[in-house]
């Protein structure tokens, strides 16, 4: 009899309502070791690729400037994310450790919110700094001083904490008399809402009414920033000029697509759920925590050259 059946059944009658099970891949259970191994090794690029980011702008004097103090806010939050996500998905996995208790899958839930919300609002900010350094360049250094970018991202985690407060008090409340096994790998916000044997209305309007309004304000302040940006940038003369000022967003410009377009692609997999295969939605909703984590920094070392050089600077002086 399988696993799922087990869980499924015991939790419906269930003696401890504090404590739930994760389902990990339905179907490929006897494929998770095999799945585990692109995860994990992802998860060690990540880990390895942002510490190693956050060591070199904490290190290098000449690396303390506005665009990689955002850098390393955005570093420190492809460190939460997958940190958040992966040792509790590996142990799956591996080890078959499906229980989490109730409070730790809010506390998961939160910090996967959060930070993500943290993650859109430094992308913007980031954007406004190549705004200033491109069209406003003499008053960079009086416009992003070191309280501004402070207060820059203080505010980025406020406005994020105090959007996701109300989803985790909400789901707090919630009454849970139905089955306790959740089918996914983590404690992703709508399929813990699906257990509720109660009124779930609120949280669905507020969940897409949040995701409009966020992302979608801040999708529409990048938009604004580089349309300036690109007005600047064809006003100058010379070519050489032109792509100088160009390069200069391409690494930011690959985050914003790897951060937004896996929120767009599983916000359509919600929408049409029925036409998409469960593990599918499961595996690309948990390839989202992990995949630009592990990108970012090998993006932003490849494309920005006091990075790259201070990278090889370094390997160069733990060789000799």
């Amino acid at each position: 009899m399988p696993q799922e059946d087990n869980l499924s059944g015991s939790n419906s009658t269930g003696s401890d309502p504090s404590v739930f099970f994760l389902s990990g891949i339905p179907g490929f259970e006897a494929m998770h070791l095999w799945i585990s191994i692109p995860f994990c090794s992802m998860f060690t690029v990540a880990l390895l690729g942002n510490c190693t980011l956050l060591y070199v702008i904490i290190t290098e004097p000449s690396l303390h400037k506005p665009m990689f103090y955002f850098l390393a806010m955005l570093a420190v939050i492809d460190l939460v994310l997958p940190t958040t996500t992966m040792p509790k998905l590996l142990s799956i996995f591996w080890f078959n450790s499906r229980e989490i208790s109730f409070t730790a899958c809010l506390v998961q839930m939160f910090f996967l919110h959060s930070f993500f919300y943290v993650e859109s609002g430094v992308l913007v900010a980031m954007a406004f700094d190549r705004y200033v350094a491109i069209c406003n360049p003499l008053r960079y250094a009086t416009i992003l001083t070191n309280s501004m970018i402070a207060k820059i991202g203080l505010a980025a985690l406020i406005r994020a904490v105090l959007i996701d407060i109300p989803f985790i008090i909400f789901l707090r409340r919630l009454p849970f008399c139905r089955s306790h096994v959740i089918s996914h790998c983590y404690c992703e916000h709508m399929a813990v809402v699906k257990l509720a044997c109660a009124n779930t209305r609120f949280s669905n309007i507020y969940g897409i009414f949040v995701t409009l309004f966020t992302v979608g304000m801040d999708l529409m302040f990048i938009a604004v920033s580089y349309v300036k940006i690109l007005r600047t940038v064809l006003s100058l003369v010379s070519k050489e000029e032109q792509l100088k000022a160009f390069s200069t967003c391409v690494s930011h410009l690959c985050a914003i697509l790897m951060v937004y377009t896996p929120v767009a692609l599983t916000s359509i997999i919600h929408r049409f759920g029925d036409l998409v295969a469960p593990h599918i939605h499961i595996l690309m909703a948990s390839f989202y925590f992990i995949f630009p984590p592990m990108m970012n920094p090998i993006v932003y070392g490849v494309k920005t050259k006091q990075i790259r050089d201070t990278v090889l600077l370094l390997f160069r002086r733990k060789k000799f």
